[in-house]
């Protein structure tokens, strides 16, 4: 049994609880003391560290690429698709604006978009016309030819620039958020998982093991591709990214974050090294799994293509591989809802919660 000291302040009755301390879960807690300084925040996180997709992703602060904003369009309509390019656009401001960029490595060097036909460069001017009012500029894609040789991608057609995209790093990111909410006296269990949740009328209790539970007037999931657990009802799709990290590479000539094929594949320079990460649509059936394994079919496809279109004619050694878990669906819309009378879900972030969790935060706190 618990002492009267613990039950009387780690485990006593919260205000809000939130499950899941990746970049949603943290930034929903940093709006809501934001919002309502006096409200008592409790995260809990079955982690040591953070996981899932918010400390084992590749480091990009993502805009979005030319054929995926057009790919969204023709699956879900311009509305829909300006509203989550919005989101992203004001998140990674936001990010700014709290973080210096030297603090998290941020370095808004443009992301670029390997194309080799010319279908998308068609609908160039309408889809900047579109974003115009989002960016504030004229040209949020432009192609910019002479750079396919500056940056060694000789095998690349068409190489389209986009200025409002950068990478950072995302541990620092995390630590930095961690701390802003430490400062906002949020409190936190580490190492924790909860076991099962039961909603009463007048107040809810998260479970930790079989005589231990924690009570609370509301409740956020904000656990992404491992909300299936509760939130049965909800369409979350497991997605595995794996990625694969060089040892340095000496003149490299790579500079900036760079996507191919709707943004399947995406890699970008880490220092003198290259990162490089997915291909999950080689084979979707076996990265539709929360195992943080990698598997030696996609390693094996992702040294192919860094020797094939990134680094030609050149041997280099890898030195880490790793692979995070996103939640995705048949629309890229995050699922950012009220459950029940007391609980609430910011999930499904299609691989972009770097840039939407500033501002999904922030929908979840006007909510609650």
């Amino acid at each position: 049994m618990n002492s009267i000291w613990e039950l009387e302040t780690f485990y006593r009755k919260r205000e809000v609880i939130i499950i899941g301390a990746g970049f949603t879960g943290l930034w929903t807690a940093i709006s809501i003391k934001e919002k309502y300084p006096e409200k008592s925040v409790l995260i809990i996180e079955r982690n040591s560290v953070p996981m899932g997709a918010s400390t084992r992703n590749a480091g990009f602060a993502c805009f979005g690429s030319l054929t995926e904003v057009i790919a969204d369009s023709e699956k879900m309509g311009w509305e829909k698709t300006l509203d989550l390019v919005k989101m992203r656009f004001d998140g990674l401001q936001k990010i700014q604006h709290y973080f210096k960029n030297f603090e998290i490595d941020f370095d808004l060097n443009g992301g670029f978009e390997i194309l080799n036909d010319d279908e998308p460069l068609q609908k160039l001017d309408e889809v900047n016309q579109k974003l115009k009012s989002i960016t504030n500029v004229e040209k949020t894609y432009f192609l910019s030819q002479y750079k396919i040789q500056e940056f060694g991608l000789g095998k690349s057609q068409y190489l389209i620039e986009n200025p409002c995209e950068g990478s950072l790093h995302s541990g620092k990111l995390l630590k930095k958020l961690l701390e802003k909410c430490h400062e906002l006296k949020v409190e936190f269990l580490f190492g924790t998982e909860v076991e099962n949740i039961t909603e009463h009328s007048d107040e809810i209790e998260v479970h930790l093991s079989k005589n231990l539970s924690v009570k609370a007037d509301q409740l956020i999931h904000c656990t992404n591709a491992f909300a299936s657990r509760f939130l049965d009802k909800e369409e979350i799709i497991p997605a595995r990214g794996q990625i694969i990290l060089t040892e340095p590479i000496g003149h490299l000539k790579l500079k900036g974050t760079f996507h191919y094929d709707e943004g399947f594949y995406y890699f970008r320079n880490l220092g003198n090294r290259i990162l490089l990460g997915g291909g999950r649509n080689q084979d979707f059936k076996t990265e539709e799994t929360t195992s943080f394994e990698t598997t030696e079919f996609l390693q094996n496809h992702l040294e192919n293509f860094l020797k094939e279109v990134i680094l030609p004619n050149q041997h280099v050694e890898i030195a880490h591989r790793w692979s995070g878990i996103m939640a995705m669906g048949t629309e890229k819309t995050p699922i950012v809802k009220q459950l029940s009378e007391r609980q609430f879900c910011a999930v499904r972030l299609s691989g972009m919660g770097v840039a939407m969790a500033p501002k999904i935060g922030e929908i979840v706190a006007e909510m609650i």
